[in-house]
């Protein structure tokens, strides 16, 4: 699993709309909005290193709203948690 993570400048006042649209595609598992020089940060997972372009030149930029991007990959996670809660089965 290949996990981006999206900092998204829009326009002010698209922020929500284009928040909502962005959430919608496929392989955006979050939208945050956030305090500071940015608007938006977008977490995309997916499969392959590929798919990242995909998501995020061929869908995330062509948001109505969005200004511009810039895409930080992550090489290692070390929190634990999410995972766990991510895979388990049930079966406590």
């Amino acid at each position: 699993m290949i996990t981006a993570i999206v900092f998204v400048q829009t326009e002010v006042a698209t922020i929500s709309q284009t928040a909502e649209a962005i959430a919608a595609i496929d392989g955006v598992s979050e939208v945050y909005s956030v305090t500071g020089d940015l608007d938006l940060v977008a977490m995309v997972r997916v499969r392959e290193i590929d798919d990242v372009a995909s998501v995020v030149a061929d869908q995330v930029n062509q948001v109505p709203g969005v200004l511009s991007t810039q895409t930080q990959i992550a090489f290692q996670t070390f929190s634990q948690h999410d995972l766990e809660d991510a895979f388990s089965i049930g079966l406590d």
